[in-house]
């Protein structure tokens, strides 16, 4: 029998059959000792085969992991130097932001796309809050609309408060799979009542630290009425990177990417190096500048150690 995994609690997971029967299922005892790296072998989105362990019962026992046309990993909140499978077999990602309250730096916008590029899922960036924009706020989502839309992703513009610009992001999602993700406070499971129609527990941004707070505990999915699924990933404080090498690194931001043959060596960081095309177009105003400080700033934190 073949299922996709819905949710995983640690050590149960919400399986879900072809005939739409759920399951609450869990690893064989030796299967965790299958060579993975990761904290957690299997993720939402993971399609596997599960056999009942009593007739009658809704209980199962996971016997396999099928292939994987891809996912998404960051480093593990439990440890540096461990890896974290977000979720498995995406279509897209949906990176939700806030300009203020709270404000999503674009180191952290960077980082995630940076992942998303690494693992070949196309990238959506979605900005929450527009009710709450004042002239500066507009000015900024003016400058970020054009630098990330000019290399190729999606920006987007809501306020789930008015309901403005849901519907044509909901275009977005029919049929595919996508995982939503953003730091906490930002609206995530807002944004996810008003496409589902239904609720799932959401808070306020903590008023002493201007940070949300976590409502999420686990990665789940659901399923769209219309057709296709979201994942809903823990609010994340910080996406850190993993598999990542340094003289990999500028390959991940489209903009460098189609320049890296112009420089002079082809080992080039785009520090100091001298006939470096990626600086040129810096100071040419041809790729951001903001963008190429964040380069430098996570290709200072690579440690090539972990791999």
């Amino acid at each position: 029998m073949e299922g996709v995994v819905y949710k995983s609690t640690g050590s149960w997971y919400s399986v879900k059959d072809a005939d739409g029967r759920w399951w609450k299922a869990r690893l064989k005892g030796t299967f965790k000792q299958n060579g993975l790296t990761s904290t957690n072998p299997i993720a939402v989105g993971d399609h596997v085969s599960i056999e009942p362990e009593n007739e009658g019962e809704d209980t199962a026992t996971i016997t396999a992991i099928h292939d994987r046309e891809n996912h998404i990993n960051r480093l593990s909140p439990k440890g540096r130097h461990q890896q974290h499978i977000v979720a498995a077999n995406v279509d897209q990602s949906l990176l939700i932001a806030t300009l203020r309250d709270p404000r999503t730096s674009t180191g952290f916008l960077d980082r995630f796309l940076v992942t998303c590029e690494l693992y070949h899922v196309p990238a959506i960036l979605l900005f929450n809050k527009a009710d709450l924009y004042g002239d500066k706020e507009w000015d900024l989502f003016a400058e970020l609309e054009a630098i990330y839309s000019e290399i190729g992703y999606v920006v987007k513009l809501i306020s789930l408060v008015e309901g403005k610009g849901v519907d044509e992001v909901q275009q977005l999602l029919l049929g595919k799979t996508t995982l939503v993700s953003g730091h906490s406070g930002v609206g995530k499971s807002s944004f996810i009542n008003a496409v589902l129609g239904t609720a799932i527990k959401t808070q306020d941004v903590s008023g002493w630290s201007g940070k949300g707070q976590h409502t999420t505990t686990f990665a789940e999915m659901y399923d769209l009425p219309a057709g296709g699924a979201i994942i809903d990933t823990p609010g994340l404080k910080e996406f850190g990177l993993v598999n990542v090498k340094k003289a990999e690194l500028s390959g991940y931001f489209p903009e460098m990417r189609a320049r890296l043959n112009d420089c002079q060596f082809n080992n080039c960081l785009h520090l100091n190096e001298p006939g470096c095309a990626i600086k040129e177009a810096v100071r040419n105003g041809e790729i951001s500048e903001e963008r190429y400080v964040n380069y430098a700033t996570i290709l200072d934190t690579i440690d090539e150690k972990n791999y």
